[in-house]
């Protein structure tokens, strides 16, 4: 039964919230994007790893990883570098906007190929969302004399297809994998995909970067992922996925008050217009279940 109690709705906002603080991490040090997901993973699996040991919980662990797991530590490596990749080479709104039209790329994805029916209104709330992105670009694609919004927008893309990838194998994963099981792998395998490309990148080299990455092993790795899998446990998940529409406006207002990446008002219609369908398309699916 789902408890929608008022702690649980903080849970998922503050997961969602956490998430989007990984832009500060890409903004405030010198460290290439493989090497901060590294880190972020990597840190964010060791700090899961004590809290599931303080729990008595590590028989849990002893199991062998399904290649839904390890398809998804992929996916979740993957869309993380593309994202700090996106977010060095366009604004932080534009790269955290195209992961979130991920959400409704999956939609339609299962629709077509896992019989997760869509209605028009649907269809129609996707195409929202395009013109919302579009209103965010001010219907300017016009990208080759501008190298850095071309390149922006190419990482955003990957970020957006593996996310949506990510999400896909979840609905697909072994309803028997303890969630913290699930978790664990992810953030373990994903941190060893990581591993080739950062063979020889610099190590840390200032107690800044350091702080840095302690912070995102922590923040938006550990306590994020924790606070999300305490609300996904509780929650319906179309209202989870609501919530998370909380990581896009963290990111578009940090980005505002800490790095001055002002937005017209064309732009801010955009971003209210992606939220808003993506918010849309949760209410609808959260309905139906109940039905």
């Amino acid at each position: 039964m789902y408890q929608t109690s008022a702690n649980n709705l903080l849970a998922a906002i503050f997961a969602a919230i956490f998430m989007g603080t990984i832009g500060l991490v890409s903004r405030f040090t010198d460290l290439d994007s493989p090497s901060i997901t590294f880190f972020r993973l990597g840190l964010g699996a060791l700090f899961l790893l004590g809290f599931i040991l303080l729990r008595g919980a590590a028989h849990q662990l002893a199991t062998r990883p399904a290649w839904q797991l390890i398809l998804s530590g992929v996916f979740l490596s993957s869309f993380i570098v593309c994202y700090i990749q996106a977010m060095q080479y366009t604004s932080m709104a534009n790269a955290i906007m195209m992961i979130y039209l991920a959400p409704l790329a999956a939609s339609v994805f299962a629709h077509i190929f896992l019989g997760e029916k869509l209605s028009r209104v649907n269809y129609l709330l996707v195409l929202l969302a395009i013109l919302g992105f579009a209103m965010m670009l001010e219907f300017n694609l016009a990208l080759g004399a501008d190298d850095n919004l071309k390149w922006g927008l190419i990482y955003g893309l990957g970020s957006l297809l593996t996310y949506a990838g990510y999400i896909l194998v979840n609905r697909v994963m072994p309803t028997e994998v303890p969630i913290f099981t699930r978790t664990f792998y992810q953030l373990s395998l994903g941190a060893l995909c990581m591993l080739p490309f950062i063979v020889d990148s610099p190590l840390p080299q200032t107690l800044n970067d350091m702080g840095w990455l302690i912070f995102a092993g922590l923040v938006p790795g550990f306590l994020a992922i924790l606070l999300a899998v305490k609300a996904l446990n509780a929650l319906p998940s179309a209202l989870f996925g609501t919530l998370a529409y909380c990581e896009p406006v963290t990111v578009v207002l940090l980005g505002w008050t800490l790095f001055g990446e002002t937005l017209n008002s064309l732009q801010m219609i955009g971003c209210a217009t992606i939220i808003l369908s993506g918010a849309a398309q949760a209410a609808i699916f959260s309905n139906r279940s109940r039905v």
